[in-house]
């Protein structure tokens, strides 16, 4: 029986994403809260927040493949989230720019019983070296405010970065398809047929 498969996501961006696997989906908010815990890192938010929707979600609709993910910034150890506002992104770019920010993309799925699995994806992230000009410019044509750490790689916040280092080319915009890839397949949703049957030869 084919089984149904939900993003526990309200992001365009990362329904954008998902659309390229070609997989029937259905998406839904999981209205939860995404707030830091007490002595939490960055990663440690991204993992939790990532299964919280999930599970979210599930709980709806037991029964089905559940996809949650979440996108922490870290600059020297304080978490960038999502600004809002035009004051906060301007903010953020400011202190960011000339610096290394790493962007931890954290991936749940939860299978038709009830099993999670979790996965993360990191990205590190150069700023170049920016004007105030420069950053008022960019945050009034893209208005990033809903992303963590203000820069939209897969727009015009790529001209704000000076170098890009991660396990996975899609991590940074919201949703690491490679991983995904692999949890989809292990909660018994295939992307292509066989795909992970293949044997490493033997010497």
């Amino acid at each position: 029986m084919k089984k149904t498969l939900i993003l526990a996501s309200s992001s365009r961006y990362r329904r954008e994403l998902l659309d390229r696997l070609g997989l029937s989906y259905s998406a839904e908010s999981p209205d939860v809260d995404e707030s830091s815990l007490p002595g939490e890192t960055p990663r440690e938010t991204a993992l939790r927040l990532a299964e919280m929707k999930a599970r979210a979600v599930w709980e709806k609709h037991p029964g089905a493949v559940v996809i949650g993910s979440d996108q922490t910034a870290n600059l020297d150890g304080k978490k960038l989230g999502k600004p809002h506002t035009r004051g906060r992104a301007v903010e953020q770019l400011l202190a960011m720019q000339g610096r290394t920010v790493i962007f931890a993309t954290a991936l749940c799925v939860i299978d038709a019983e009830g099993r999670a699995e979790k996965l993360e994806s990191l990205t590190t992230v150069k700023m170049r070296p920016l004007t105030r000009e420069t950053i008022e410019a960019y945050v009034d044509r893209e208005e990033p405010y809903d992303c963590a750490g203000s820069a939209k790689i897969e727009k015009l916040g790529i001209a704000l970065m000076d170098a890009v280092e991660s396990d996975d080319p899609t991590s940074l915009i919201g949703l690491p398809l490679m991983k995904l890839t692999t949890l989809l397949a292990k909660a018994g949703i295939e992307v292509l047929p066989g795909l992970f049957s293949a044997q490493t030869p033997q010497d």
